[in-house]
């Protein structure tokens, strides 16, 4: 038996399960004190339903996930229309130790990988797929990766373990990071400094303390449509260049260029808690939506040795976080939400990384460093970084690429 649900249907339930997932975390102690973000419980309760449904009734249910893309599409805009150039160069330091953070974790997440395949008397490749190809690259890097392993070297399987291996980081990556840096908040008793950040002019302003309304909603829905419409034609003009970038990554620099124009031009101006509200809805939808379509019947079809690679990366993963990441950039109450939003894209995806960060924000106070650095990082760089790293690997002999 088959359940299909249309667009305007599966948006309705992908929003019931921001309210399901609520509704857990405020029943489930263990879900509250690690921080756990609200669509990663009400995506993985229905992902678990369904399961339940096919395994056992052989009932399957499917999505028409069109409104998915520009729900992410949408996201990366309000960072950009949130991403103040002064800022950056403020942040530039920063985001330069974050970047060679991110460099020695991609190295030695594939080394990692690598290692664990070759003592299981694995393809080497196979263990490159299950590393930075589908954790820090996410289910597109994989795919394209997983056809050119296919087509070069025949071996089997290999979408299926890459889909599996990207689907399994994107649920851990959600997993572990607000339980790391919270432990490490209480461990070292670090708290927000909200007074010092609200007296940034470069971060809060009076004009955008003024309260949401309905005018502020309608100007900024518009702004950010506009992004979207600009950033997908851009990616449709340059899709045959050298180097092509993502839609997302487009829609993020409209997004900065509107945001930075506003300083000469002040009508464009674009009130911000407004951006951040429409950001915080399509940031959840796209999370909830992307993990209640997850089939989890087919991460166990993975293998044994697929599953003790995936559990080595993410002890990996959270031994960096802790004992690298927290420290390298600091050791302060922003470091410690950095290495939340590390395990996030490190594992899974920037969706992911800001989802911890918000959910540990919440509850300690904000961190306005985190937010302008780990996204910067995840929507700019990271899959630059990632795609030098893995070129690196496969031009050493050891892999036979």
């Amino acid at each position: 038996m088959a359940f299909s649900f249309n667009a305007i249907q599966t948006l309705t339930v992908a929003i019931l399960l921001l309210f399901v997932g609520t509704a857990v975390i405020n029943r489930v102690a263990f879900l509250r004190d690690n921080n756990i973000p609200v669509p990663v419980v009400g995506g993985m309760v229905f992902a678990l339903l369904t399961t339940v449904l096919f395994m056992g009734f052989d009932v399957q249910v499917s999505f028409d996930m069109v409104m998915q893309e520009p729900m992410m599409l949408a996201f990366f805009t309000t960072i950009g229309l949130g991403a103040d150039l002064r800022l950056l160069v403020r942040g530039g330091p920063q985001l330069l130790v974050f970047g060679l953070v991110c460099l020695v974790f991609l190295i030695l997440q594939d080394l990692m990988g690598v290692l664990a395949a070759i003592s299981m008397d694995l393809h080497p490749l196979v263990g490159l797929l299950s590393s930075s190809i589908t954790l820090s690259g996410g289910h597109g890097t994989g795919a394209a990766y997983a056809q050119k392993f296919a087509d070069v070297h025949n071996i089997a399987g290999t979408m299926e373990l890459a889909m599996a291996c990207a689907t399994f980081g994107l649920i851990i990556g959600g997993i572990i990071g607000g339980p790391i840096a919270g432990r490490l908040i209480r461990r070292h008793r670090l708290e927000s400094d909200e007074t010092h950040y609200e007296h940034k002019p470069q971060i809060k302003d009076a004009l955008h303390d003024t309260p949401i309304d309905g005018d502020h909603l309608l100007w900024a829905l518009l702004v950010v449509l506009l992004c979207l419409i600009s950033g997908q034609l851009l990616a449709l003009v340059f899709q045959d260049a050298a180097f092509t970038l993502p839609k997302f990554i487009w829609c993020l620099f409209v997004g900065v260029l509107i945001r930075n124009a506003d300083l000469v031009f002040p009508r464009l101006k674009v009130h911000r808690p407004t951006v951040r509200m429409i950001g915080n809805l399509s940031l959840s939808i796209f999370l909830s939506m992307a993990l209640m379509s997850l089939r989890l019947w087919e991460l166990l079809d993975l293998a044994g040795p697929m599953l003790v690679m995936l559990l080595i990366q993410t002890v990996g993963m959270a031994f960096f976080a802790t004992f690298v990441t927290f420290r390298a950039m600091g050791g302060g109450y922003d470091a410690a939400v950095m290495a939340g939003g590390h395990c996030g894209f490190g594992m899974g995806a920037t969706p992911t990384a800001v989802a911890n960060m918000e959910a540990l924000t919440r509850r300690y106070g904000p961190s306005p460093p985190a937010f302008l650095v780990v996204p910067l990082m995840g929507a700019f760089f990271i899959d630059i970084i990632n795609a030098l790293v893995i070129q690196g690997y496969l031009a050493s002999p050891l892999l036979g690429y």
